[in-house]
Order: structure tokens, then sequence, then C-alpha cells
């Protein structure tokens, strides 16, 4: 009799759960299964959780710097779209996103902070890595929070290894202009792609004086300019411009050579980012949204209807029902009743 390791148990289980999507065949221990036919029949589980499961069909291929190149030269708008776990990379990942920013947005959105600046490191490190298993098609950013890259180019190259190393991300991005340069462009040498936040940048509102729209005078205008023109000599492969008048925006994206995504930056620009939470309708009734968000859904009503149906059923015990529960032999319960008895 052929003996059956845990190590052949474990490759057995690696190979269905590879090959549940082919017609191929598995051997162990001399005997042949056929692979699953049915590549998306439901798991039977017994456990209180979820697990990820495999990759979403259909499969799509990978975004890579050169295919967001390719984009910008052949003048096909890139959709960006911010994510910060797992289930909200998959939901973009699988929506066709080209590029998911981890953006230090998760601060308020995901942690219940008051703004971007108290967000750590660590933090960002660790929702950049829910977000990565979760992707595998779009191209990851993770934003650098405050603190941790404006002190030296050295620093700021120190916290952008940390973040494809440890975050698994694919790039990063920071926030400033001419300021920044020497920042970018010595993450750029050591091979890390970086995209240079400009216009409004949120985690200097208070030298801002708020979050105000940038630009709106001729001076104004033109200090974003030479903000976006500095971070691309310095090597920036994108310019995230934020809350500027779309007239202006356009101007800029047109002098640049390399891409411009807008966020409440109008429609002339080369790409497109939102915050999905804002753009989900996954807050509660009266929450402040920005003027250049767009409300694609309402996650919060249904989330709460939900929510509020689950609730209901547990207080008039119409939750679990019958399929909601495991089975078992009618002798058994008498048994076990019996020796209950006993005690």
């Amino acid at each position: 009799m052929a003996l059956i390791t845990p190590t052949c148990f474990r490759s057995c289980a690696l190979l269905l759960y590879r090959g549940s999507r082919s017609n191929a065949t598995f051997a162990v221990a001399h005997k042949r299964w056929p692979a699953p036919s049915q590549p998306h029949q439901p798991q039977l589980r017994w456990s209180s959780y979820s697990a990820p499961g495999a990759a979403l069909d259909p499969p799509r291929k990978k975004v890579t710097l050169g295919s967001l190149r390719s984009m910008h030269r052949k003048g096909e708008p890139i959709a960006m779209i911010t994510a910060h776990d797992f289930p909200s990379a998959r939901v973009a990942d699988a929506a066709g996103m080209d590029i998911i920013l981890v953006g230090d947005s998760l601060a308020m959105v995901a942690m219940g902070m008051e703004d971007t600046s108290e967000v750590l490191v660590e933090d960002m490190l660790l929702h950049c890595r829910s977000v990565a298993r979760a992707t595998r098609a779009a191209f990851i950013l993770g934003d650098l929070p405050m603190g941790s890259y404006e002190i030296s180019p050295e620093q700021g190259l120190e916290t952008a290894i940390r973040f494809i190393k440890q975050g698994r991300v694919h790039g990063i991005k920071l926030e400033g202009g001419k300021e920044m340069a020497p920042t970018v462009k010595k993450i750029v040498q050591a091979g890390i792609p970086v995209v240079a936040h400009i216009g409004l940048t949120p985690q200097r509102q208070n030298a801002l004086g708020g979050f105000r729209v940038q630009g709106k005078t001729s001076k104004g205008a033109m200090k974003v300019l030479e903000d976006a023109l500095a971070a691309q000599e310095a090597g920036s492969f994108a310019i995230l411009l934020e809350a500027v008048p779309a007239d202006v925006a356009s101007i800029i994206t047109k002098k640049l050579s390399i891409p411009v995504i807008g966020i409440g930056a109008g429609n002339g620009c080369s790409g497109q980012v939102l915050v999905q939470i804002d753009m989900l309708g996954n807050f509660p009734p009266g929450h402040f949204v920005p003027k250049f968000v767009k409300q694609y859904g309402n996650v919060w009503a249904e989330s709460f209807r939900a929510i509020e149906s689950y609730r209901e059923e547990v207080k008039t015990r119409q939750y679990p029902a019958l399929e909601n529960t495991y089975p078992t032999t009618k002798e058994e319960v008498e048994a076990f009743a019996k020796e209950v008895e006993k005690l």
C-alpha cells in the first residue's frame, strides 16, 4: 500500500486549487482523478469565515508602466481608484481599474482619523499588503504618509523601499512639486516608480489654509505648472493633480509629456481618480462629499438594510433557519441527551 505523506496531501490541495480552471489531471499515490469540470462550484466549508477564493474570471493582462505609457500615447484615459483592504481591492481589480492607489485617505475612511496627518508608515504598510493580496492585474501605488519622506531624499528612499519590499506595491505616490524634486529623483534612480501629487496637497492643508482649490489665479496656476514640470524632470512617471480649475488642468496636461491623473481637475486630464468610499456612497446621510465626487452607488443604504434585516431576524428567531444549521441523526441527539441527564 502506497504511503500518503502530509507533503503529498498539501501538493494535492495545491493542484486542486490551481487546476480548477483546466481539464488537466493530477496524480497522488499512483491513483488519478480528473480535475473538477465546474470551475465555480461552491466549496463545502465548515468554518465561520469566507476564504479569499481563486482569482476572478476572466483574467486580464497585468498593467505595467509600459502599458500605462501606451494608454497615454494613444489618448486612452487612465482609470484609478483607491482601495484600503482586500475586499475593496478585489472588486476594484475585478472591475478593470488600471491603477489602485492605497491612499493615505484611508486614515479617515478606514481608520476614523481626523485627517491624513495622523496615519503612520506601519498603518499604510498593513493596508498595502492587504490590497496587494487581492490585486492580480492593476498597478498598485502606495501613498507615503506625512513625516516619512520630507526630511531628506534619503529618508524618502528608505520609506519607498519599505513600501516596495514590505507593502508589496509597484510604485509610490508622494506630495510635493519643486521642493520634492530631489527626493523624487533619488527614489526613481533606485528603480521605484513615482507619482507626484500637486495642486491641493491634503497633508499640507494647514499651510494651504484648508482644503482650497489651487491655481485659480494666473500666478497660482503658474506655480502648479512649475511643480508639475519639476516633478516630470525629476523622473515622475505621472502627476496626480488635485482641486485645480478644469481649464488650468487641461493646459498643464497638454504641456507635460507624462500622464496627469485628475481629482477635482476636470475632464481634460489623462485620467481620473476617486476615493472608493466616496464614489460608492458608503457613508451615512449628511456626510460631506466634495463637489468633484460623483456617487455611483449607495452602499451605505444597502448595507444598512441588510444589517437591519439581520438584526430583526435574530430578535424574532427567524435566523438561523433550518437551512442555515448543521444536521446530525436523531439517534445521536437522543444518545447525547441521555448522557447529559446523567450529569
